[in-house]
């Protein structure tokens, strides 16, 4: 880096590698307006420039702790990796991919900039990380997306040239944490540099495959090493001439990618650089590409077909909307029984027979011995106004951290299904019985 950068440059940005790392979160606006979240919240915040909902921390409080974070407000994001999302820019209604989305960060991103409309597939090919990733998407309450946890190739076999838009946040050797990750320091060889990019290769050889004619592919890393950003660039474009790269432009003290330091086509200067003595942000590399319209034939594979419940299962799923909901959340000709489990399918969710499948859609509840269970993610996915009642607590209240502690609190009522709210929001679904709420609060939300 100091040879790339030059000794002044290089020594502003050792000085910021050794400064505090940047807290930043992004609102959720499915759920709430940046500004009214930011009236609301105890700790002081900057706006992020390039990300409309996005904040850097900047008194040192710890907003994951906040019961907020727990009714999904907000997702903890440090304050480069906002870009990627807003850069690629999906439109409501379109079809969108997020590769290699584990643990959800730019997911939730992307969904909330589709705001609930479209189909939106988030996958990653390690199982403990994607169910951490599932956590993640329930909290925030986006209904219209698949969870799957596939190899990209097989991906590519089964669904083609089907979506719209498709993001690759590649596996690197994690330059950018250097600052926030002390494991990220111990992990970096030049062999891992070397190593990242190969697999950066065979993530974007697939992913190409996804792309539809006219659409969009944006990579993303959070490394400065040339030969994993301009270096898989370059070599993308010279195996796939039916791509090109959109230029994006350097605003923001974002600066253009220098396509001379890994011997990559000149076009690569349309990328961008983010710098953490540059921006309040710990780093990225970004490049958006786009198909040609005449690539290929656009993919249309067959449509999952629903699957609603039927006899003894309908019945007790409309028994338990009866008594806790105004109406049904989702349409009945949505429904879908897998296993026990009960999901609203996305609107266009192509079959996914023989891929590995961990969420169809927005998964309601579970079908339990002679009655219906709802999930988190239907409590975290709905209103206030959605339920016939809640019990609402403010974020300062000793009982909404009992709540999230699975304790126990004394509360009047008839016996059933209620939702726990803060300050309006949903928290997630309680039991009462005789007079006692007992939390039925996932056990990952009291870490978080």
């Amino acid at each position: 880096m100091s040879r790339l950068l030059g000794e002044e440059e290089y020594t502003a940005f050792q000085q910021a590698l050794a400064g505090r790392p940047h807290v930043g979160l992004r609102v959720n606006t499915l759920k709430i307006a940046p500004d009214a979240l930011a009236e609301r919240v105890p700790f002081v915040m900057e706006p992020v420039p390039w990300c409309p909902a996005g904040f850097r921390v900047v008194d040192g409080s710890r907003p994951g702790k906040h019961p907020y974070h727990a009714a999904g407000l907000y997702y903890l994001q440090e304050p480069s990796a906002m870009a990627p999302a807003e850069i690629l820019a999906p439109q409501p209604g379109e079809r969108v991919l997020d590769l290699a989305a584990a643990p959800g960060g730019k997911t939730t991103h992307l969904a909330a900039l589709m705001q609930g409309e479209g189909l939106l597939i988030a996958n990653d090919v390690q199982p403990k990380r994607v169910h951490e990733m599932t956590n993640n998407l329930d909290r925030w309450g986006a209904t219209h997306l698949a969870v799957l946890a596939e190899q990209p190739r097989r991906l590519a076999d089964r669904l083609g040239a089907f979506f719209d838009r498709v993001l690759v946040d590649a596996p690197c050797s994690g330059e950018g944490m250097f600052r926030k990750d002390a494991a990220a320091r111990r992990t970096w060889t030049p062999n891992h540099v070397a190593r990242c990019a190969r697999i950066q290769e065979g993530i974007l050889r697939h992913a190409a495959r996804l792309v539809r004619p006219g659409g969009y592919l944006l990579y993303s890393t959070c490394t400065f090493a040339p030969e994993e950003d301009e270096g898989t660039i370059g070599r993308f474009l010279a195996r796939h001439p039916d791509f090109a790269v959109e230029p994006i432009p350097p605003q923001y003290g974002f600066a253009s990618a220098e396509p001379a330091w890994a011997n990559a086509p000149e076009e690569v200067r349309g990328a961008v650089r983010l710098w953490p003595h540059r921006l309040p942000g710990e780093g990225h590399f970004v490049a958006l590409l786009r198909r040609a319209e005449d690539a290929e034939v656009p993919s249309s594979p067959p449509r999952l077909r629903p699957r609603p419940p039927r006899g003894e299962l309908l019945a007790h799923y409309k028994a338990f909307v009866e008594a806790t909901l105004h109406e049904e959340p989702a349409p009945r000709d949505r429904l879908a029984v897998f296993g026990n489990r009960l999901y609203a399918l996305p609107e266009g969710l192509p079959d996914l027979k023989g891929l590995k499948v961990e969420r169809f859609g927005w998964w309601l509840g579970t079908f339990k011995t002679n009655r219906f269970e709802p999930s988190h993610a239907l409590a975290l996915a709905l209103t206030q106004d959605d339920f016939l009642e809640t019990v609402d607590f403010a974020a300062d209240d000793e009982a909404t951290l009992a709540y999230l502690r699975r304790q126990p609190i004394a509360h009047p009522g008839p016996d059933g299904w209620v939702v726990v709210t803060v300050d309006g929001f949903p928290l997630g679904w309680a039991r009462r019985v005789q007079g006692v709420l007992k939390s039925r609060a996932p056990r990952w939300l009291s870490r978080i």
